[in-house]
């Protein structure tokens, strides 16, 4: 597919992995959360199944834990928990991703060779005002799960491709999977000269040409302007759109202002090819997720992973030599009509030391329990009213916390309203420090799963239903976890450790 070329800007990316990535202490990296090897990280991308193991590539730079010219990060996994890091997979060398190689996706072509499809920017031109005009194609490279070549016809889906009316310099993030009748279709965000998002579907029979194929959905000025990161597939009977849309505006208690994530579910037109919605509702209701990308195991379950950061947030900073998180995996259903999601099942087998109590009571004490800590803990907490006619009228469980520092969640049953708080976690920026959504299906009883690691916490409320991400900066040595009742509750708690 294409030809080796010399490539100093990933041999020096591979070179500065080696000697600066492996003088980070495993302690001062996330557990089980797969983090940039070293420097920046946002988007993942080009989440397969390849060789009999789990790639995860990501968006990348190397030499700062700030945003610069876009690499491929690449780290390989047995069982979806534990990751393996590898040598930067792709750099910005070439003149069509001279820019950045932008965000894309991956397949199994069947015969030994991975193909990366990825998003190409380049400089078209300055304005007068010494901005740069950018422009963005789709551009494949083949590897072996190691080493991958750029395709030497690239880009192979160029702006001059694009229906009437996108502006070229936003034309981004393909997912690119193989039809049952062996036709390779993607996705890709575009947006208009207007500044609305749409998602348009090529199609290809050798994917090396490529012809436009329908407008798969269009925002219409709903949720944001450009939508980012699309990725298509059916589950359950439904069609599944997910985006992450820029500049929202909030919406009641489903979406946040800024940048967020949205599901849409819904069934294709048979005729037009196009999403016919049916619902909609935000991927996560936390802090720090966006970004999604999914993949299907061989299994058959659908799995996704976000990048836990947002454009929003990324001020919160560090003082370590790498930004940036991929949330655990999570298995995706449908069911009542919402997109469900929940730890993968792989997760369970780094559970140990299962610690449990049942039926306590709470009644305006806070409340430690023996062996309930930690600061990689998989913990299920059930919350009820001790009396129904005298229902509490707030809990609240704070974890990794020390006598200076403690991140939370409360729920107040009256609203039904569940928070997340990373206020006193040891914070430095003004930024984002709570989120609450609205707990669907409220029947008495709140059920949580709350999976702790050293940087961040991902809740999963009822069977998961909703879910709340949110990295915290609190030193590892906090890990405490207490309990307190406004009114009289009764709570039972499981906790293990992981690893």
């Amino acid at each position: 597919m294409g030809t080796y070329t010399d490539s100093e800007l990933l041999y020096a990316a591979r070179r500065h992995e080696a000697l600066f990535s492996d003088n980070i202490p495993a302690s001062e990296r996330p557990q089980l959360h797969l983090p940039a090897r070293i420097g920046w990280m946002n988007d993942p991308n080009g989440f397969s199944y390849f060789d009999g193991h789990y790639h995860l590539f990501y968006q990348y730079y190397p030499y700062d834990s700030k945003w610069g010219p876009m690499h491929w990060g690449h780290a390989v996994s047995d069982d979806l928990v534990h990751w393996e890091m590898l040598p930067a997979a792709m750099a910005p060398d070439q003149p069509y991703d001279g820019q950045g190689c932008f965000s894309g996706s991956a397949l199994d072509l069947g015969d030994g060779r991975h193909l990366l499809m990825y998003t190409g920017v380049r400089e078209v031109g300055k304005n007068l005002d010494g901005s740069v005009n950018l422009q963005q194609t789709q551009c494949l490279a083949v590897g072996d799960g190691l080493d991958y070549v750029k395709y030497d016809g690239n880009p192979v889906i160029s702006s001059d491709m694009l229906p009437e009316g996108f502006n070229p310099e936003h034309f981004r993030d393909p997912k690119i999977w193989r039809g049952d009748d062996g036709v390779y279709h993607a996705v890709m965000g575009a947006r208009t000269y207007e500044g609305d998002g749409s998602i348009l579907q090529y199609r290809s029979a050798d994917l090396l040409h490529w012809e436009f194929e329908c407008v798969l959905a269009t925002n219409g000025g709903r949720y944001g302007t450009m939508w980012e990161c699309p990725d298509t597939f059916e589950l359950d009977g439904k069609q599944v759109l997910l985006v992450s849309p820029q500049d929202m505006l909030a919406e009641s208690n489903e979406f946040i202002s800024g940048n967020g994530t949205l599901a849409i579910l819904g069934h294709l037109d048979p005729e037009t090819g196009t999403l016919v919605e049916e619902h909609h509702q935000s991927v996560d209701y936390g802090i720090d997720f966006y970004a999604t990308q999914t993949l299907l195991t061989p299994d058959g379950r659908r799995v996704m992973v976000g990048w836990m950061q947002n454009w929003d947030t990324i001020s919160m900073g560090n003082d370590l030599p790498w930004f940036g998180q991929i949330t655990l995996p999570r298995e995706l259903s449908i069911r009542n009509g919402r997109l469900c999601q929940w730890p993968v099942r792989e997760l369970d087998a780094a559970r140990s030391n299962r610690v449990a109590y049942e039926g306590i009571e709470l009644d305006h004490e806070v409340l430690s329990l023996d062996g309930v800590k930690g600061r990689c803990v998989d913990l299920s907490v059930t919350v009820r009213c001790a009396d129904e006619a005298d229902p509490y009228r707030e809990f609240a469980l704070w974890f990794a916390g020390d006598e200076h520092f403690h991140s939370s969640i409360r729920f107040r049953p009256y609203d039904r309203v569940l928070k997340i708080n990373r206020k006193h976690s040891g914070l430095r920026r003004a930024v984002v420090y709570h989120r609450k959504c609205v707990v669907h299906d409220y029947d008495g009883t709140l059920r949580l799963r709350i999976i702790i690691d050293r940087f961040s916490v991902e809740v999963f409320v009822g069977q998961g239903e909703q879910t709340m991400t949110m990295c915290i900066p609190t030193d590892g040595s906090a890990d405490g976890i207490s309990f307190f009742s406004d009114g009289h509750a009764v709570i039972d708690v499981e906790k293990f450790d992981l690893a």
